[in-house]
């Protein structure tokens, strides 16, 4: 997969999906920097859910917190119930 210039502007702009770590730093960047346009043309819901585990620990609290509040089944399962 290829980034355009406005979101890979410095660095790999260039990424295999099939390797995990590139995946999740394109991932990174598109959720950091992009804008909804991005959001639909690079992410996969089902990729965003199964890697968002380790990707919310790579994006900061205002990206976090925005995507779990949008998407609900991002939030992390704490086996508690919602106060």
């Amino acid at each position: 997969m290829d980034l355009p210039l406005h979101l890979a502007w410095s660095g790999l702009h260039t990424f295999d999906l099939d390797d995990d770590k590139l995946l999740l730093g394109m991932y990174r960047i598109v959720l950091t920097t992009g804008l909804r346009d991005d959001y639909i043309q690079f992410l996969d819901g089902n990729l965003l859910t199964s890697h968002w585990p380790r990707l919310r620990k790579m994006v900061g609290r205002g990206v976090r917190t925005a995507w779990e509040g949008a998407f609900p089944r991002l939030r992390p399962h704490t086996g508690q119930a919602a106060a």
